[in-house]
């Protein structure tokens, strides 16, 4: 995070120069000091993300090939106008330990067309679906893999 945020610095300030590294490299310490300091935040962490960056953008490739074929079952529930819609609120409960993992899932869920997350209460999901289908497989989809992945990283 702390070249992260240099490199904010010096596109901000749109000038390379000595004073202007030294200044930078001053806030950023401060600013890493007081980070530490208020929340506890330790150089440690950085590692810890950096190294779940990988599975992030995996999940991120899955997560836009899983909206795009539900934007296409859509697309067919859609222009087949005859079709019998199976709507339903589907209750399900997870094993996912940590917040950011069901935040995920949950938006996951939400962000795929035909599939809203409705209500999320400690592990237990509540999702409307457009069509009964479209919520089969999620506890055993490649994103809940790699959701649980990204959790043993983060506990490991």
């Amino acid at each position: 995070m702390y070249l992260l945020l240099f490199c904010l610095w010096l596109a901000l300030n749109g000038a390379v120069t000595w004073e202007i590294l030294l200044f930078g490299a001053a806030i950023i310490v401060a600013a890493g000091l007081l980070m530490y300091a208020l929340l506890g935040y330790t150089p440690k962490q950085d590692l810890q993300y950096l190294l779940r960056v990988p599975l992030l953008l995996a999940f991120a490739g899955v997560l836009i090939f899983e909206m795009i074929r539900a934007n296409l079952r859509v697309i067919r529930i859609i222009l087949r106008r005859k079709q019998k819609l199976r709507q339903s609120l589907v209750i399900f409960r997870t094993d996912l330990k940590t917040r950011f993992g069901r935040f995920l899932l949950a938006n996951s869920i939400t962000l795929t067309p035909g599939t809203i997350t409705v209500r999320v209460e400690g592990d237990r999901f509540t999702v409307h679906c457009l069509d009964r289908s479209m919520i089969d497989g999620i506890h055993t989809g490649v994103l809940m893999k790699l959701i649980k992945r990204m959790e043993g990283e983060r506990h490991g």
